[in-house]
């Protein structure tokens, strides 16, 4: 199936400006093109060398152009806009100073070299979206859950040219991605000084995938300062490479972990820089388990990023290591607890977590995100099949 067929959640405005960031190979470009007709669309590939030269050496061009367009022409979009944050002037001008101008779509990968260039951000006159990985969701589409894999989502992602390519090429598409993109995208920006010292960097991060971050062993193990550390993590997140997921802040007497969690955007890439793609992952393991747990938190950050971004994540633990995984609260005020285990009969002693957080939190809601083909009740803890636990908290 191409991934051109699969419905995307994120919906884009047709009358408004925006910018669209996420990851290379999300499908940024296919969702815009899918929704926005070529014949009224202006586009710059920034990604194309001559077309990058072309506005490099003349900037004035891009104006010109953009005020002569063809009267059909109701849309301009500039892919890999980073590229050139100095073009972001010349799109404030357009849209400030020209009768009727064009709407904008302005889509990257990185919003990092725009704020570090002190790019124009076009101040509020252009909505922010976030691209990521396939969703659940977006791969059953109309045709169901026999069409979705959930090992092939643990072991590869559902980056698309991944999750929809055989396991041997998908194995080569993150192989690639991890060695050649990523790197570039690193150095092409100079985001670091020392690229083989980042490159260990990821490798690390990677190990620790999902836990609590511990700044002070990483930079003795690297031989970096604790602030060059979080430095790194910093580039991560504004490449768009992943993600933290910071403690639940709710004030209670009880000591919390005050360090947050990291999460590379997809298990696949996770999993292609701990060079593990070549091993299978077993049902019922220590490693299944970590990466069922990242596949469910990735989804559940997506979903938010692209039905309400007004929702919270964070996770909960105590100095006692009672823990749950992710915590959310909803802008209509719901707090759910969500403990996530890849066992299809979670037992009351393996979520003592939702039971602490609830003594301090009365009015969570206690669900389980499990392999169990059916729901059950646990006392207060609604233990689910995970393909539905999305569906308990976004609300329409």
């Amino acid at each position: 199936m191409p991934s051109d067929n699969i419905k995307r959640q994120l919906n884009l405005p047709k009358d408004h400006s925006f910018f669209l960031f996420g990851p290379r190979q999300v499908g940024k470009t296919t969702l815009i093109k899918k929704n926005f007709d070529s014949a009224s669309c202006l586009v710059y590939d920034l990604l194309i060398p001559e077309e990058y030269r072309r506005l490099v050496q003349n900037p004035g061009r891009f104006r010109d152009e953009v005020i002569n367009r063809e009267k059909k022409i109701t849309h301009v979009f500039i892919d890999e806009v980073q590229k050139l944050p100095s073009i972001m002037d010349e799109v404030h001008y357009l849209m400030e100073n020209i009768k009727d101008p064009p709407k904008f779509i302005l889509s990257g990968s990185s919003a990092r070299k725009l704020k570090r260039s002190n790019a124009n951000m076009l101040g509020g006159r252009a909505y922010q979206f976030f691209l990521s990985t396939l969703t659940y969701q977006e791969i059953i589409g109309e045709k169901g859950e026999e069409s979705f894999s959930l090992f092939k989502a643990l072991e590869l992602g559902t980056l698309p040219a991944v999750y929809l390519a055989t396991r041997e090429s998908a194995i080569l598409t993150l192989q690639s991605y991890v060695n050649t993109y990523i790197k570039e995208e690193v150095q092409i920006e100079a985001l670091v000084r020392n690229l083989n010292v980042f490159v260990e960097f990821l490798r690390l991060s990677a190990e620790s995938n999902g836990q609590i971050i511990n700044y002070s062993n990483l930079a003795s193990d690297l031989g970096l300062s604790s602030s060059t550390i979080k430095e790194y993590y910093q580039i991560l997140e504004d490449t768009l490479l992943g993600f933290m997921l910071r403690p639940f802040s709710k004030k209670i007497k009880r000591k919390i972990s005050k360090h947050p969690k990291f999460y590379f955007f997809d298990t696949g890439v996770c999993r292609a820089l701990n060079k593990e793609l070549s091993v299978e992952l077993s049902p019922k393991t220590k490693k299944f388990g970590s990466v069922f747990e990242h596949f469910i938190i990735k989804e559940f950050v997506n979903l938010k990023n692209y039905i309400n971004p007004e929702y919270e994540l964070s996770f909960y633990r105590t100095e006692n290591n009672a823990e749950v995984d992710l915590v959310i609260n909803s802008p209509h005020g719901e707090v759910y607890a969500i403990e996530i285990k890849a066992s299809d009969s979670p037992s009351k002693s393996e979520l003592r977590g939702l039971i602490s957080l609830k003594e301090v939190c009365p009015e969570a809601i206690l669900l389980c995100a499990s392999l169990s083909p059916k729901q059950y009740m646990i006392d207060e803890i609604l233990v689910c099949p995970w393909q539905n636990i999305f569906d308990k908290v976004f609300t329409n």
